[in-house]
């Protein structure tokens, strides 16, 4: 059995030393076939350095009926916001353009004045944000801010996408979240995509037939 790792504020505090703010980003939805990209984005002053949240962990090892009560502990905690890109501008400008336009709008609500950004990843696909940028690999599993933003970011979609689940029931996004799940798969390729589909993704699955919508 694994040992589940959890997240600790040893780089923001680090960070914070020179710092007003820290802002953790984290991106959900990147892979999914269907429904937009999500970027959290968490600020942490000195404040919150010393309480986190005890449960906190990499979003996607939360498990699924505890995500929301920790999500409004994390804002709780600190300050989230989360900014979207729709499937039209995922098409129009690929993934790495929406995801940096998604942040950007989760940005838009801090003053970015004395803040440093630290970015999950292994590259800075944010780039000019008007601060700092600090990348750092797995740093939703090592971060605490980043796991905020990133609870924050799997929390927003995942509601939204559970929404948009009512008027398209066949394609259990209430379950899936727009990932390619075998009953989403199926769906798709016995009903053909909807307008909440990235076409562009689907052709491994629907070959040609992606013409036709």
């Amino acid at each position: 059995m694994s040992l589940v790792t959890y997240p600790n504020l040893d780089l923001e505090r680090e960070l914070l030393a020179n710092y007003r703010f820290v802002i953790g980003i984290d991106e959900v939805g990147r892979g999914a076939l269907a429904g937009p990209v999500a970027v959290g984005a968490f600020a942490l002053s000195s404040d919150g350095l010393g309480f986190m949240p005890s449960t906190l962990r990499d979003s996607k090892l939360v498990p699924e009926p505890k995500r929301k009560p920790l999500a409004v502990e994390v804002a709780s905690w600190g300050t989230a916001r989360v900014g979207f890109s729709s499937v039209q501008v995922i098409e129009q400008k690929g993934i790495n353009s929406a995801l940096r336009l998604a942040a950007l709008d989760s940005l838009s609500g801090f003053e970015l004045q004395d803040t440093i950004v630290l970015l999950d990843g292994s590259h800075d696909w944010l780039g000019d944000c008007g601060a700092e940028v600090v990348v750092r690999v797995k740093a939703d599993r090592d971060c605490g801010s980043v796991a905020g933003a990133a609870i924050s970011a799997k929390v927003a979609r995942d509601e939204l996408m559970t929404s948009l689940s009512k008027d398209f029931p066949d394609y259990g996004w209430d379950s899936n979240k727009g990932y390619a799940a075998p009953s989403h798969i199926k769906a798709l390729q016995s009903m053909g995509p909807s307008q909440h589909h990235r076409l562009s993704w689907l052709t491994k699955i629907l070959g040609d037939q992606t013409a036709l919508f």
